[in-house]
C-alpha cells in the first residue's frame, strides 16, 4: 500500500547553522539535541522560565544545519527568541521561506525522499521537507494524529499555555531528564520528580459532533476542555484524577451535552487510575 502524504502548510521549516548550532540549541530547548546523529529529528521546546511551552518543535540534524520545523506562524517570534538567547554563540538563524513540510504515514517514504522518523511515535510515521506529490489532505492527517492522541501546535498547545507535561512531552521524548540546565528546566524537573502532572491531553470520542473549545464535564464539574477535532473523535486537555474518579463513580462525562468516552493513547505511560481528590 502507498503511504499516504500531505502538506503541512501551517509548518515552516527555519534553519540554525554554524559551528555553534548544536550547543546553542542544546543548552535552550528540553529535549538532548547533543545526542543527535545526522538525520535523526527530536521532537522539543523551547519554554517561558515559568516551564510552559512557548514554541515546541522538532529539530533535525542534517549534519550542514539543524533544521527547525515549527507551527508558521510562530516562525518569526521564535526566531526572535532563539536571536535572543544566541548571545556570542557561532550560529546563524534563518527562516526557509520556500520550503515545504510534509508528514508520510501508513507506508515507507517514498523512494528517495529524504524524510526522517517522526520522534514522537512509530505509528506517527514520517516528515519530510522538500517537494513531494500530497495524495491526502490535511483533514486525513489530522485524523491520523487525534487517532493517536498527538497534540498539535496551535490547535492545541498554544504558547504560554501548558507545561510540558501536560502535553505529553515527557511522554513522547520531548523531554531529557539527563541532560544540564535549559530555560525552564527547574519547573520540569519538580513536576517530574513530584509527580503533580494531573493535566493531560487524551482522546475523546463522542457519537454527536464534538466542538472544539467545548467544556468537558462530569457530576456538573468542569474537568477539562474539547481541543482539535476529527469527526466523532477530539483532543481533551483535561484533569485526569478528576476524570478517573468519575469513571470509577460511573459518573456521565460529556462536552457540549454529549457524552464522551476518554481513552489514554497506547504509547503513554499514565493511565485514568483514581487518585485522592484535592
Amino acid at each position: 500500500m502507498n503511504a499516504k502524504v500531505a502538506v503541512l502548510e501551517d509548518r515552516a521549516i527555519i534553519a540554525v547553522a554554524g559551528p555553534d548550532a548544536g550547543t546553542f540549541l542544546h543548552n535552550v530547548v528540553t529535549a538532548d539535541i547533543a545526542a543527535l546523529a545526522e538525520g535523526e529529528a527530536a521532537y522539543t521546546a523551547l519554554l517561558t522560565p515559568q516551564g510552559k511551552i512557548l514554541f515546541d518543535f522538532f529539530v533535525l540534524n542534517t549534519g550542514a544545519a539543524y533544521l527547525i520545523d515549527c507551527a508558521r506562524e510562530q516562525t518569526a517570534g521564535l526566531v526572535q527568541r532563539l536571536t535572543i538567547y544566541k548571545l556570542r554563540a557561532d550560529v546563524t538563524i534563518a527562516p526557509d521561506a520556500d520550503a515545504k513540510v510534509y508528514a508520510i504515514w501508513d507506508g515507507p517514504p517514498p523512494r528517495g525522499v529524504p524524510a526522517y522518523a517522526d520522534p514522537r511515535c512509530a505509528d506517527m510515521g514520517y516528515r519530510a521537507s522538500g517537494q513531494l506529490e500530497a495524495t491526502s489532505g490535511i483533514d486525513d492527517y489530522t485524523a491520523h494524529r487525534i487517532a493517536l492522541g498527538i497534540a498539535d501546535t496551535m490547535r492545541d498547545i498554544g504558547s504560554g499555555e501548558v507545561f510540558p507535561h501536560e502535553a505529553n512531552l515527557d511522554q513522547l521524548g520531548g523531554i531529557s531528564f539527563t541532560k544540564g540546565c535549559y530555560v525552564g528546566q527547574e519547573v520540569v524537573s519538580r513536576m517530574q520528580h513530584r509527580g503533580t502532572a494531573r493535566t493531560r491531553f487524551v482522546i475523546a470520542t463522542a457519537a454527536g459532533g464534538l466542538d472544539p473549545g467545548a467544556e468537558v464535564v462530569a457530576a456538573g464539574r468542569r474537568i477539562g476542555e474539547i481541543k482539535s477535532v476529527a469527526g466523532h473523535q477530539a483532543l481533551a486537555l483535561l484533569r485526569i484524577d478528576r476524570a478517573a474518579n468519575a469513571i470509577a463513580a460511573g459518573e456521565a462525562i460529556t462536552a457540549a451535552g454529549s457524552e464522551v468516552t476518554l481513552e489514554v493513547p497506547d504509547w503513554a505511560k499514565f493511565t485514568l487510575v483514581r487518585q485522592q481528590e484535592d
